[in-house]
Protein backbone atom coordinates (compact mmCIF):
# COMPACT_ATOMS: atom_id res chain seq x y z
CA UNK A 1 0.00 0.00 0.00
CA UNK A 2 1.08 3.87 -0.75
CA UNK A 3 0.86 6.78 0.87
CA UNK A 4 -0.72 8.25 -2.09
CA UNK A 5 -3.64 5.50 -2.46
CA UNK A 6 -6.80 7.36 -2.96
CA UNK A 7 -5.10 10.33 -4.09
CA UNK A 8 -6.00 12.05 -7.81
CA UNK A 9 -2.95 11.39 -10.35
CA UNK A 10 -1.19 14.42 -12.07
CA UNK A 11 -2.47 13.52 -15.40
CA UNK A 12 -5.95 13.27 -14.29
CA UNK A 13 -5.00 16.90 -12.35
CA UNK A 14 -3.30 18.07 -15.85
CA UNK A 15 -6.75 16.89 -17.78
CA UNK A 16 -8.59 19.16 -15.35
CA UNK A 17 -6.28 21.84 -15.32
CA UNK A 18 -6.04 21.91 -19.33
CA UNK A 19 -9.70 21.67 -19.74
CA UNK A 20 -9.94 25.69 -17.66
CA UNK A 21 -6.72 27.18 -18.96
CA UNK A 22 -7.42 26.08 -23.02
CA UNK A 23 -10.67 28.65 -23.04
CA UNK A 24 -8.41 31.42 -20.96
CA UNK A 25 -5.44 30.44 -23.90
CA UNK A 26 -7.65 30.71 -26.70
CA UNK A 27 -9.27 33.88 -25.41
CA UNK A 28 -5.83 35.32 -24.60
CA UNK A 29 -4.52 34.25 -28.29
CA UNK A 30 -7.50 35.82 -29.99
CA UNK A 31 -6.74 39.00 -28.08
CA UNK A 32 -3.24 39.27 -27.79
CA UNK A 33 -1.82 37.08 -30.00
CA UNK A 34 -0.18 33.66 -29.78
CA UNK A 35 3.46 34.99 -27.71
CA UNK A 36 1.87 37.05 -25.50
CA UNK A 37 -0.96 34.37 -24.53
CA UNK A 38 2.08 31.96 -24.38
CA UNK A 39 3.78 33.72 -21.88
CA UNK A 40 1.09 34.88 -19.78
CA UNK A 41 -0.05 30.96 -19.34
CA UNK A 42 3.59 30.05 -18.99
CA UNK A 43 4.20 32.55 -16.34
CA UNK A 44 0.84 31.12 -14.58
CA UNK A 45 1.99 27.77 -14.62
CA UNK A 46 5.88 28.33 -13.40
CA UNK A 47 4.62 30.06 -10.33
CA UNK A 48 1.82 27.20 -9.96
CA UNK A 49 4.71 24.89 -9.83
CA UNK A 50 6.73 26.10 -7.47
CA UNK A 51 4.03 26.45 -5.18
CA UNK A 52 2.68 22.75 -5.79
CA UNK A 53 6.54 21.95 -4.60
CA UNK A 54 6.39 23.61 -1.58
CA UNK A 55 3.22 21.95 -1.00
CA UNK A 56 4.29 18.68 -1.16
CA UNK A 57 7.56 19.52 0.59
CA UNK A 58 5.59 20.00 3.46
CA UNK A 59 3.58 17.55 3.58
CA UNK A 60 7.32 15.26 4.30
CA UNK A 61 7.14 14.26 7.72
CA UNK A 62 11.22 14.71 7.77
CA UNK A 63 11.40 17.62 5.21
CA UNK A 64 11.96 16.98 1.42
CA UNK A 65 14.55 15.11 0.09
CA UNK A 66 15.81 12.97 -2.95
CA UNK A 67 14.11 10.30 -1.83
CA UNK A 68 10.78 11.49 -0.65
CA UNK A 69 10.79 13.07 -3.97
CA UNK A 70 11.55 9.33 -5.82
CA UNK A 71 8.32 8.45 -3.73
CA UNK A 72 6.15 11.57 -5.11
CA UNK A 73 6.90 9.95 -9.16
CA UNK A 74 4.24 7.22 -8.53
CA UNK A 75 1.73 10.12 -9.00
CA UNK A 76 3.15 11.20 -12.53
CA UNK A 77 3.03 7.80 -13.41
CA UNK A 78 -0.36 6.93 -12.31
CA UNK A 79 -2.95 5.87 -14.75
CA UNK A 80 -0.27 4.39 -16.88
CA UNK A 81 0.59 7.91 -17.55
CA UNK A 82 4.33 7.45 -18.01
CA UNK A 83 6.51 4.50 -19.54
CA UNK A 84 9.43 5.08 -17.53
CA UNK A 85 12.77 3.29 -17.26
CA UNK A 86 15.46 4.02 -14.49
CA UNK A 87 18.77 4.03 -15.05
CA UNK A 88 20.23 5.09 -11.79
CA UNK A 89 19.29 6.05 -8.06
CA UNK A 90 21.22 6.60 -5.03
CA UNK A 91 21.11 9.15 -2.42
CA UNK A 92 22.60 11.87 -4.73
CA UNK A 93 20.90 10.77 -8.09
CA UNK A 94 17.55 10.02 -9.79
CA UNK A 95 17.91 9.09 -13.47
CA UNK A 96 15.72 8.00 -15.92
CA UNK A 97 14.24 8.00 -20.04
CA UNK A 98 10.35 8.64 -20.28
CA UNK A 99 9.43 6.54 -23.38
CA UNK A 100 6.05 6.99 -23.86
CA UNK A 101 4.25 9.93 -22.43
CA UNK A 102 0.29 10.38 -22.18
CA UNK A 103 0.75 14.15 -21.18
CA UNK A 104 1.89 14.87 -24.37
CA UNK A 105 -0.14 12.68 -25.75
CA UNK A 106 -3.45 13.91 -24.20
CA UNK A 107 -2.41 18.16 -24.75
CA UNK A 108 -2.14 17.01 -28.44
CA UNK A 109 -5.34 15.75 -28.40
CA UNK A 110 -7.14 18.51 -26.95
CA UNK A 111 -5.68 20.83 -29.22
CA UNK A 112 -2.97 22.30 -27.25
CA UNK A 113 -0.17 20.61 -28.33
CA UNK A 114 1.69 23.81 -28.96
CA UNK A 115 1.35 25.22 -25.58
CA UNK A 116 1.59 21.35 -24.17
CA UNK A 117 5.28 22.36 -22.77
CA UNK A 118 4.15 24.78 -20.60
CA UNK A 119 1.31 22.69 -18.89
CA UNK A 120 3.86 20.04 -18.51
CA UNK A 121 7.14 19.58 -19.38
CA UNK A 122 8.25 23.49 -17.97
CA UNK A 123 6.65 22.43 -14.48
CA UNK A 124 8.86 19.63 -13.87
CA UNK A 125 12.32 21.83 -12.99
CA UNK A 126 9.96 24.46 -11.36
CA UNK A 127 8.17 21.80 -9.31
CA UNK A 128 12.04 20.79 -8.26
CA UNK A 129 12.75 23.81 -7.31
CA UNK A 130 9.44 24.48 -4.93
CA UNK A 131 9.92 20.74 -3.11
CA UNK A 132 13.93 20.58 -2.94
CA UNK A 133 15.90 23.72 -4.17
CA UNK A 134 19.25 21.21 -3.42
CA UNK A 135 18.31 19.15 -6.14
CA UNK A 136 18.50 19.59 -9.91
CA UNK A 137 16.96 18.87 -13.02
CA UNK A 138 18.95 18.62 -16.39
CA UNK A 139 17.17 17.68 -19.31
CA UNK A 140 18.07 17.97 -22.51
CA UNK A 141 14.72 16.40 -24.73
CA UNK A 142 11.11 16.02 -24.28
CA UNK A 143 8.55 13.81 -26.35
CA UNK A 144 6.48 17.16 -26.61
CA UNK A 145 9.53 18.79 -28.18
CA UNK A 146 9.66 16.02 -30.43
CA UNK A 147 12.57 13.62 -29.12
CA UNK A 148 12.00 9.60 -29.07
CA UNK A 149 12.17 9.78 -25.08
CA UNK A 150 12.78 12.39 -22.23
CA UNK A 151 15.88 12.20 -20.51
CA UNK A 152 15.03 12.81 -16.96
CA UNK A 153 18.70 13.61 -14.68
CA UNK A 154 18.24 14.67 -10.83
CA UNK A 155 20.89 15.62 -8.63
CA UNK A 156 21.69 16.40 -5.66
CA UNK A 157 23.58 19.75 -6.23
CA UNK A 158 26.97 19.99 -4.07
CA UNK A 159 26.24 22.38 -1.09
CA UNK A 160 28.97 24.76 0.41
CA UNK A 161 31.25 23.27 2.52
CA UNK A 162 30.95 19.71 1.15
CA UNK A 163 34.31 17.71 0.19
Amino acid sequence: MSQHDGELGILARRRIEAEIIKPIYEILVRDYGKDKAAAVIGEAVSQAAIEAGRQFAAREPNGPDLQGFIDLQELWEKDDALKVDVIATDATHFDYDVHRCRYAEMYHEMGLGEIGHLLSCNRDELFIVGYDPRVELKRTQTIMGGASHCDFRYQVKPQEGDA
